[in-house]
């Protein structure tokens, strides 16, 4: 989830080997690699990106509509059970290191960071409020960015955009980090179906490749497979599932430290 916590990121060589956690270094090359250019022609490939734009309006839309009582719903939840308001706003790293506002359903108390800082999600965390576990595990306090889809600044399917504070040094320790802000971020994406949640470097830059590869591969058949198989984990049922839905991505990696 994107509610987050800051991560324990080593920045430089000295930090690193000082750290106890294990970092997973990619060759610089992999995600440059992925990224130079696309596996059809450019024509076709920014084509296919113009067709995504208006089927992510389009689906957008339709699906706003028809899920707007239970955001509605979610909302009234959160008013009724904990201080502050029901929808908050967060600034993200969009396409091209824009920066722009995320609206989510509120799953945390209040101004929880006053003292932290911003900070990635743990597992347990005590800032999320019971009605907040809830919405996490149905993904109901995603339904706002529906709106930022329509207004062109996500795509239901890409990068999940991260905060300008946590990306800043994201990009620091990883490089290639912002090749994935060649495409908008997305709601959901080829690596959020795959992994887990960002905890570490590791997980960051394993979910980059997966990142790059659904780059230089989208297609609306590939986004379509991964609108299927976010339905599937929405119900509790990919995890049964998953074997027939490989990726088609191993990243390779080589532990440092």
């Amino acid at each position: 989830m994107i509610q987050s916590q800051y991560p324990p990121i080593a920045v430089n060589r000295k930090e690193t080997t000082a750290s106890p956690m294990r970092l997973i270094h990619t060759p610089s090359r992999v995600s440059r690699v992925c990224l130079q250019l696309p596996r059809r022609s450019l024509a076709r490939w920014r084509r296919s990106l113009w067709l995504k734009n208006w089927f992510d309006r389009v689906a957008a839309a339709v699906i706003l509509v028809l899920s707007l009582p239970v955001l509605l719903g979610a909302m009234l939840l959160v008013k009724l059970t904990s201080r502050g308001p029901a929808v908050y706003s967060q600034k993200r790293i969009g396409q091209f290191g824009q920066v722009f506002t995320i609206y989510k359903v509120r799953t945390m108390y209040h101004q929880c960071e006053s003292l932290t800082g911003p900070r990635w999600s743990t597992p347990g965390d005590p800032r999320i409020t019971p009605v907040g576990r809830v919405l996490r595990k149905l993904h109901i306090d995603e339904l706002p960015q529906l709106w930022n889809v329509l207004r062109g600044e996500m795509s239901l399917i890409g990068p999940r955009p991260e905060r300008p504070e946590i990306g800043n040094r994201l990009t620091e320790a990883i490089e290639g980090y912002n090749d994935r802000s060649m495409i908008k971020p997305g709601i959901t994406g080829y690596a959020q179906i795959y992994l887990p949640p960002d905890t570490c470097l590791n997980s960051v830059q394993q979910k980059l490749l997966f990142d790059c590869y659904y780059i230089r591969h989208a297609s609306t058949w590939m986004d379509l497979r991964i609108l299927a198989c976010t339905g599937l984990k929405l119900v509790g049922i990919f995890q049964i599932l998953r074997r027939h839905f490989t990726p088609r991505i191993e990243p390779q990696a080589v532990v440092i430290g």
